[in-house]
């Protein structure tokens, strides 16, 4: 297996890093198991580093990035029991596009799943929607009626035509994408003047990421870069973006689903979920902010 160095996106350099975590995986973790979103969080990762200059954190090397789109076409659709909470708390913050000022005629989510925040788009009055999603689980477990509208391929130029969209959403897909300088220059192609991107994915220096250290579940073999607010808006600033907005998610997550989160024996950990399981108690929902960042980047007029 070929590991590749990785450039900082923001200073374009390859060097001029400092090592956060070493790597401590085996090529038997690059398996799409590994790749599914949602997996049960294992601490299994890359060498992690952080740029001298600009302080964006990311995995460097990484494997190639024909076998990680390899991966995640193979990779499974398995939270389909937690897409009530995520269509809570993603149309939460689409709402807020309002304040923006942003339109509703053609929305496009990169990284859609098996479509369901589509739907929660539709039932928010947004005209026509679009989504695009590698894996081939994901599209096929979609509504019938949904499916048309997903391209089943990783995001790349062509897939759409220039200027057809008003917003384009990133859910947990931003720190996952190996270039992402590309996909900002493809969503500025996409998008209308003063159209929106809509980020929610995590935040290294939230509290609990700086608490927890290498034992915060988004140390990840799947993330390639982790963010800032401050790497964020540097970032889309030089693929033609502003900054709209930019703050602290707060997630609906049930209680069961934030005991997956926590850094416990692996013992222990499934003794709690499979109790939690069983007991009203792990279904309890609460509003809590658990280290996700919101940002939304407007396009800028030419």
């Amino acid at each position: 297996m070929e590991l590749n160095p990785t450039r900082c996106p923001i200073c374009n350099t390859e060097d001029g890093s400092q090592e956060l975590f070493p790597a401590n995986f085996d090529p038997t973790a690059l398996n799409p198991e590994k790749f599914s979103a949602r997996r049960l969080p294992d601490r299994i990762h890359f060498r992690i580093v952080r740029c001298k200059l600009c302080k964006l954190v990311r995995s460097d090397p990484v494997a190639d990035s024909k076998l990680l789109s390899e991966l995640y076409t193979r990779s499974d659709f398995t939270y389909m029991d937690q897409t009530q909470d995520l269509n809570t708390t993603y149309g939460r913050y689409l709402d807020r596009l309002e304040e923006h000022n942003g339109g509703k005629d053609r929305l496009l989510e990169i990284g859609c799943g098996n479509g369901f925040f589509l739907s929660q788009a539709l039932k928010r009055d947004y005209r026509e929607v679009r989504g695009v999603e590698p894996s081939t689980s994901a599209v096929a477990q979609a509504a019938t009626d949904l499916q048309p509208h997903i391209v089943c391929d990783i995001m790349r130029p062509g897939l759409f035509a220039p200027a057809s969209f008003d917003v384009i959403c990133l859910f947990q897909v931003f720190d996952h994408i190996p270039n992402p300088g590309a996909l900002l220059d493809e969503c500025h192609t996409l998008l209308k003047t003063d159209g929106l991107l809509l980020f929610i994915h995590h935040n290294i220096e939230a509290f609990s990421s700086r608490l927890l250290g290498r034992l915060s579940p988004i140390i990840d073999l799947e993330h390639t870069f982790l963010y800032s607010p401050t790497t964020m808006a540097m970032l889309c600033e030089q693929h033609g973006f502003s900054t709209a907005e930019s703050g602290i998610i707060l997630n609906t997550y049930s209680l069961s689903y934030i005991a997956r989160l926590l850094p416990l024996p692996t013992r222990i950990k499934t003794t709690t979920l499979s109790l939690l399981a069983k007991t009203y108690i792990g279904k309890i929902r609460v509003r809590v902010p658990l280290g996700n960042l919101l940002f939304i980047a407007r396009k800028e007029k030419l």
